[in-house]
C-alpha cells in the first residue's frame, strides 16, 4: 500500500509538470496571438550569393482563421494565403487561380524561405498538437528561460518529429526554437531578438530560421508595426476576399 501510494504521488507529480509545460507553451503562444492581430513586416531570405526582402501584411482572428498578404516586390504582389480551421489556401493573381493546399504541402518552404508553410499560417498548435515535457531552465543572453520538449501527438498534422523551445519567465517569449527531422537531427534553429515593445506588448522584433549544415543561409523576419485586439469580422477571412485585399 505505501508503495502504490508512492507511485501515485510520482505519476501526480510528473502529470503536473506536463501540464505546466503545456500551460507555458500555451501563454506563449497565446501572446503572439491575441484576439486578433493586424502585422506588418519584412521577410529577408538570405543566400550565399543572393539577398531578397518582401514587404508582409498580415491579418489574424484566433485559432482558426489567417490571412497573409504579399505587397512587394511588384513581381509577387497580390499573392495571398489564407487559413480557415485546418483548410489553407494559396491565391496567385499572375495565374487567376486559387488553390486549397494539401497537408502534404505544409512542411515546404514558403515562398522559397526557410520557413514552412505551416510556420507561416500556423495550421499546428504548439500547445494543442504536442505533448510537453520540462527539461529544465536555461539563460538566452540576458533571459532567464524554462527548456520545454515537444513532440507530436499522435495523429497531429505536423511537421517537425521534435522541437525544443526556450520561453523566458517573465514575458513567456519564445526567444528560441530547435526543430528536429528523423534521425533526431536538428534541421532548423529558431532565434528571436531586438525585444521591444509590440501592440502594448513585450516581443521579439526580429526573428531569425536558420537551417543546420547550410553557411551563409537564412531567413529574418522583421515586425515593423504590430496591433493586437482590432476588430476583424469573420467574413474578412474568406476565400472571395483573398481577390480583392490590398
Amino acid at each position: 500500500m505505501r508503495y502504490a501510494l508512492a507511485f501515485a504521488l510520482i505519476l501526480y507529480a510528473l502529470q503536473g509538470i506536463s501540464q505546466d509545460a503545456k500551460e507555458l507553451v500555451r501563454r506563449s503562444e497565446d501572446r503572439l496571438r491575441g484576439n486578433t492581430s493586424v502585422a506588418e513586416m519584412t521577410i529577408t531570405t538570405v543566400r550565399p550569393k543572393w539577398t531578397r526582402s518582401m514587404e508582409i501584411k498580415s491579418w489574424s482572428k484566433g485559432k482558426d482563421l489567417a490571412m497573409i498578404l504579399i505587397q512587394a516586390p511588384a513581381k509577387d504582389q497580390g499573392v495571398t494565403y489564407l487559413k480557415r480551421k485546418k483548410e489553407v489556401w494559396n491565391w496567385i493573381p499572375s495565374l487567376e487561380r486559387k488553390v486549397k493546399l494539401p497537408p502534404s504541402m505544409m512542411n515546404q518552404s514558403w515562398m522559397g524561405t526557410d520557413f514552412t508553410n505551416d510556420d507561416l499560417v500556423k495550421e499546428s498548435s504548439a500547445a494543442d498538437d504536442y505533448t510537453h515535457k520540462l527539461l529544465g531552465q536555461e539563460d538566452i543572453g540576458s533571459f532567464h528561460c524554462y527548456k520545454i520538449e515537444m513532440t507530436p501527438t499522435a495523429g497531429a498534422a505536423v511537421v517537425w518529429e521534435k522541437v525544443i523551445v526556450w520561453i523566458d519567465k517573465k514575458d513567456y517569449i519564445q526567444l528560441k526554437g530547435e526543430f528536429y527531422g528523423e534521425g533526431n537531427q536538428v534541421e532548423n534553429t529558431m532565434i528571436s531578438s531586438d525585444v521591444r515593445m509590440l501592440g502594448g506588448r513585450m516581443l521579439p522584433s526580429r526573428i531569425e530560421m536558420i537551417p543546420a549544415e547550410k553557411p551563409g543561409q537564412k531567413t529574418v523576419i522583421v515586425y515593423k508595426s504590430l496591433i493586437f485586439d482590432k476588430p476583424v469580422d469573420d467574413s474578412f477571412f474568406s476565400v472571395e476576399n483573398m481577390t480583392k485585399i490590398r
